[in-house]
């Protein structure tokens, strides 16, 4: 299969605003192909309005958005069906919408969120191996929300683990792996 046509998965994490978002709309871009974007935000105040504006702003009016808080997998492949690229921005995101969705007493109970996290990004790898095999580069965008303290709180404890364990199993699925800080793009699997 020729190099320029082959499909892969690639992520793209880095700390709040540190590009990582605008380096992964100009991946997808600088590829030439025909762009999805899946969306995970929900709005829910202005603030979050803003930011959704931003991003919005940011990208050609070619590109299909698929609005996906939940069960993003099946965006990934209907996306696929008709695109060359697709763009998921962002994991964090829609890990934040999964864990709220969950009772206070499933809280408690960490492996067992752990291991819905766990099922959650298999189900997204499957759907963009998928996607990879037809020929179609899938990018994920997330955040690095571990390299702080260790937060007060259950809810933000449970967040900042379920991010760094599917930053993981993403990471190991993908063919290149971004680190982008201070809007710098280091390909950090190419280095280990």
């Amino acid at each position: 299969m020729d190099e320029e046509k082959k499909g892969k998965i690639v992520l793209v994490t880095g700390g709040a605003r540190s590009g990582k978002s605008t380096f992964a709309e100009k991946l997808v871009a600088e590829s030439g192909k025909k762009i999805a974007y899946i969306a995970t935000s929900q709005i829910f105040d202005e603030e979050m309005r803003f930011r959704v504006a931003l991003h919005r702003k940011r990208r050609p009016a070619d590109w299909q958005t698929y609005e996906a808080p939940f069960d993003a997998q099946r965006a990934i492949e209907a996306a696929a069906q008709q695109h060359d690229a697709i763009l998921f921005d962002c994991i964090t995101i829609y890990l934040s919408n999964i864990l709220c969705q969950l009772e206070e007493q499933e809280l408690d109970k960490p492996e067992q969120i752990y291991q819905l996290t766990r099922q959650k990004i298999s189900q997204l790898i499957t759907a963009a191996e998928e996607a990879a095999a037809q020929g179609a580069v899938v990018v994920f965008v997330t955040n690095e929300v571990g390299a702080g303290i260790v937060p007060e709180n259950k809810l933000s404890r449970l967040y900042r683990d379920i991010s760094g364990l599917a930053n993981q199993q993403l990471a190991k699925a993908a063919a290149d792996v971004y680190a982008v800080i201070a809007g710098i793009p280091v390909n950090i699997k190419a280095l280990a």
